[in-house]
């Protein structure tokens, strides 16, 4: 918009035209003027309610949450979350990343949730046979520890005091009593999962399938025993995954002091964990490094150990600029010393024991905690004086991925699998394109991880898992002598063959790593490793892999390298990664901050939809802020669908009128035929929604799913509610009736529930529930058909209706600058071409309705009219302009003395602050940032007054005018 005097109208003036509410007021028009159809409402209400799942619009007021429940087991009975492989097309099949069986719902189940029913609901519409396998994982060590605690806290009972079969037992019956938790609230979320082919990690068909990848894996020399280091956690007890954390520690300065010597001849090091000194078997440093080249060849003597020597040695692997660039070698415990020890032939000191204790390796601190040995330790070498210094450092730490601690790497035998031939496979798969990662820049993370692939420790000193399926020759060495076998009655069989009929045979008390039946979910819960199951044929491989980003590598990574080993495939085409959910102010969500927001709880205060449609909008791989202002304004768009289907309701036939039914079901609205016979805001209407539904679709095939949310939610609020609906009030509340009616009828009715069916995917419930009250439903919305792309659309009339829009915003601007009461009606001259004309004066009614202009003196004409120095003067675009009449706006005389009053005070105002900028004593004291904000504030009362100034010069002219 733009005006012939552009200070008559501030910038902020614009304002939307009753967004929230439906009514049958017409903006200040008496209801008395237009024809209110007495349609019988209630049979739509009782159709869609009779069976005790649905609610109307027209009995209640807004959507109830406690539906949701009843509509999800409605879904479910009916059978609609099964593949329907009668439709003959490609399946669309997703497995769910399984949710550990002790867990209980948070925002990022809640996120994987939403996104994948999402792309579910979507493809089911589409008319794929869609199959959504669900299932929850053992979760080996977190659920040994809940028994373990329930067990202490219960019976004061130990588990080594039971029996493993007895323990084992009892985590059973736990799991029987509280593992299907976070299933049903799965199920809150909406998930339209096929529950009939719900997995566990450890049932028959899936640890069949365990025992047969080991057996495998083993047979072409892939697994192996060995001693290696592994991360070790102290509190649990077993060899664990490790997730590394930036977190604030200390870096210790050390002396070793040069053997044979003088006192000035010594090296610093510089450690984060002094303690491990004790199994330090070198001192290593860059071989071009001079401030240390004369001591090469030479022994250092290891600090509070008595005397111990150790070789000073070069490599190339130390860093020179860390630190000192001098590097203690504990080959023990930590990972690439361990590698440098290796390729050098040092050999490897272990100080600590499995408790993580000090041994007797180190001396007086044997016994010690390795973090009381640590305060100990420094203690002593500062009354030494070997203790050089400490200063505040930032480090990478390694925590157990599910205890959390701080483990500790140890050399151990173990049950490892060799990656790298696997790693290959995987690295080709994306490099052919076979397996596409979304967002793309995820790929270099997993060609960086899988082109430094290490061996895989996949064994656990935990008894509730899968256990390791080797069996021992009583008497033997357990490295060198054992069987690998499905059973232990094949295993005896074969032991017997090779040690004869008198052997004794005992199983490997360790279970496999829960990653290790992880990495076999897409394919064991197809079927395999029966290849010939009609489930493994039908819906193997998978189409998508949907997850967080987090567990690239120890998850998705594996499955692939697994899925192309034991089926010669990978398993799924896309990996779809989503972000972490964080709080409003960008920080993770943790129980310390106490910012952790509880999905259910979430749901109960704003419901489903509006939680699913607030997590959608964010981008794949992005990190989304969760705020309770987005929940909000997510529950009223809710609201605002809700009130549109009422509206639409209020507004059809009513059933026995069958000539009305007939007037709407002849529109055909995939036809440009009836397009192009359609009144210009419903041709714009029905356009716009057709060009929506090409582009939604887009995005949807794209996994574009916040452009999904935004662009429906544009089109929803703003096109049709904001727009079509108050538009369409012209025609219904006519005098004339059907025959006006109808189109208005036909259009609210098409519009409103392919607006249901793109939505459908986010707001599985209320779009639902809104489709069941809309006449003639015979299938669900959950399975009805995707809205047809490619439809007719008139580009001609979207600028037409856009050109009615800007006229439209310009006199409700005018209206509002000049505080025109909301119910007052006013004059108007529409000045345009005569082809513009022809078309805007075709839609009087609907300019008169959305602009409150009085209909008796609305006038279009060529040329500007005789009172124009008496109007204000508004452009609404190129060869479109209107004038109205001040007087009919305003009492002149009063809004002059308004404003000269007005304009005194923000003169008065104004100047304080000039003085203030003017002082030297405020320019020179006064903090920058508030000489700022008050320069700010000048800036802006200076424009205010020159706005003022001329809207009041505007009126004095105007009444020495009208003089």
């Amino acid at each position: 918009m733009a005006l012939s005097n552009p200070l008559l109208l501030s910038s902020c003036s614009f304002h939307r035209l009753n967004p929230l509410l439906f009514s049958r007021r017409c903006y200040g028009t008496k209801l008395s003027q237009w024809h209110f159809n007495s349609f019988n409402h209630r049979f739509f209400a009782i159709a869609a309610s009779q069976n005790g799942v649905f609610t109307s619009p027209e009995v209640a007021k807004c959507f109830d949450f406690a539906s949701e429940e009843r509509i999800y087991n409605w879904w479910d009975s009916q059978g609609y979350f099964k593949p329907n492989v009668d439709r003959g097309n490609d399946p669309f099949v997703i497995s769910m990343p399984p949710p550990n069986v002790t867990g209980f719902l948070h925002m990022g189940h809640a996120m994987f949730v939403t996104l994948e029913d999402i792309m579910v609901r979507y493809h089911r519409m589409k008319g794929r046979p869609t199959l959504w396998i669900p299932g929850t994982d053992h979760a080996g060590i977190a659920t040994q520890l809940v028994v373990e605690r329930m067990l202490a806290s219960e019976e004061g009972i130990k588990r080594v005091e039971l029996s493993r079969d007895e323990f084992t037992s009892r985590v059973w019956d736990w799991k029987e009593k509280y593992g299907g938790t976070i299933i049903n609230q799965i199920k809150r979320l909406g998930a339209s999962c096929d529950w009939t082919r719900e997995h566990f990690t450890l049932d028959e068909q899936l640890s069949r399938a365990v025992i047969e990848a080991f057996v495998s894996l083993h047979e072409k020399g892939l697994i192996y025993q060995g001693s290696y280091m592994v991360n070790w956690s102290p509190s649990l007890q077993t060899a664990v995954s490790d997730l590394y954390s930036e977190e604030p520690g200390t870096l210790y300065y050390v002396k070793y002091r040069v053997a044979g010597g003088s006192k000035s001849d010594f090296l610093t090091i510089a450690t984060t964990r002094p303690e491990t000194l004790f199994g330090d078997t070198a001192i290593a440093v860059h071989p071009q490094d001079d401030r240390y080249s004369k001591y090469i060849g030479r022994q250092a003597i290891v600090p509070m150990t008595f005397g111990r020597h150790i070789p000073i040695i070069s490599d190339k692997y130390v860093d020179k600029d860390f630190g000192t660039g001098v590097l203690k070698v504990s080959p023990g415990h930590d990972h690439n010393d361990y590698l440098l020890a290796r390729k050098l032939g040092l050999p490897i000191l272990n100080v600590m024991n499995k408790d993580g204790t000090l041994n007797e390796v180190a001396g007086l601190y044997c016994g010690l905690d390795r973090f009381e040995a640590r305060k100990k330790l420094w203690s002593d070498l500062e009354e030494t004086g070997l203790a050089v210094k400490k200063e505040p450092h930032t480090s990478r730490v390694p925590r157990s991925q599910r205890g959390g601690e701080v483990i500790e790497p140890l050399v151990s035998r173990q049950w490892f699998v060799s990656m790298e031939p696997l790693a290959e496979k995987a690295l080709h798969a994306v490099e052919k394109g076979e397996l596409k990662i979304i967002p793309e820049r995820f790929e270099k993370i997993y060609n960086h991880w899988l082109s430094n692939i290490k061996d895989w420790c996949i064994s656990r000193q935990l008894w509730w898992g899968h256990r390791i399926p080797v069996w021992y020759i009583e008497g033997k060495d357990c490295e060198e002598e054992y069987v690998v076998a499905k059973t232990a009655e094949e295993a005896l069989a074969k032991a017997q063959q090779k040690y004869g009929k008198n052997v004794e045979i005992y199983q490997d008390p360790d279970v496999l790593d829960t990653w290790f039946s992880s990495a076999l979910w897409p394919f064991s819960t197809l079927g395999w490793p029966d290849v010939s199951a009609e489930d493994f044929k039908q819906f193997y491989p998978t189409t998508l892999l949907e997850t967080g980003h987090d567990i690239l590598f120890f998850w998705v990574a594996r499955m692939v390298m697994m899925g192309i080993e034991f089926t010669g495939t990978v398993p799924f085409s896309y990996v779809y990664l989503h972000g972490l959910i964080r709080d409003s102010q960008g920080r993770k969500m943790s129980k310390t901050l106490g910012n952790v927001v509880d999905p259910i709880d979430t749901i109960k205060e704003f419901g489903t939809d509006a939680l699913r449609f607030t997590l959608a909008l964010g981008t794949a791989g992005q990190d989304l802020n969760l705020s309770t202002e987005r929940l909000t304004s997510n529950k009223a768009f809710t609201n605002k669908l809700w009130n549109a289907g009422k509206f639409v309701l209020q507004n059809l036939p009513s059933k026995d009128d069958t000539s009305a039914w007939e007037s709407i079901a002849d529109y055909k609205f995939d036809q440009a035929e009836t397009l192009g016979q359609l009144p210009l805001p419903e041709t714009w209407v029905v356009s716009k929604l057709h060009m929506l539904i090409d582009t939604v679709t887009t995005s949807y095939d794209r996994f574009f799913f916040g452009d999904v949310g935004r662009e429906t939610y544009d089109f929803f609020w703003s096109d049709f509610a904001d727009w079509y609906i108050e538009a369409s009030k012209a025609r219904l509340y006519k005098v004339e009736g059907h025959s006006v009616a109808s189109v208005a009828q036909a259009v609210l009715l098409y519009v409103f529930e392919n607006i249901l069916k793109m939505l459908h995917p986010f707001m599985p419930f209320v779009t639902e529930a809104l489709w069941q009250a809309l006449p003639g439903r015979n299938e669900a919305l959950i399975v009805s058909s995707w809205p047809q792309t490619s439809l007719p659309r008139d580009a001609i009339s979207i600028k037409k209706f856009e050109n009615l829009q800007s006229l439209t915003r310009a006199i409700r601007n005018a209206r509002a600058e000049y505080s025109v009461e909301p119910a007052k009606r006013i004059s108007a001259s529409i000045v345009a071409s005569t082809e513009v004309i022809h078309y805007i004066s075709r839609e009087k009614d609907v300019l008169a309705l959305l602009s409150r202009l009085d209909l008796q003196n609305l006038y279009f004409t060529g040329s500007p009219p005789g009172d124009a120095n008496q109007s204000v003067h508004l452009v609404a675009g190129e060869g479109l302009e209107a004038y109205l009449p001040l007087a009919d706006m305003v009492d002149i005389s009063d809004e002059v003395q308004r404003l000269s009053k007005r304009l005194s005070k923000m003169q008065t105002e104004y100047d304080g602050l000039v003085a203030r900028l003017r002082s030297p004593n405020f320019l020179e004291k006064a903090p920058e940032k508030i000489v700022h904000e008050v320069r700010e504030k000048a800036a802006e009362a200076e424009e205010k007054i020159t706005l003022t100034r001329n809207r009041l010069d505007f009126l004095k002219s105007t009444v020495l005018v009208a003089d």
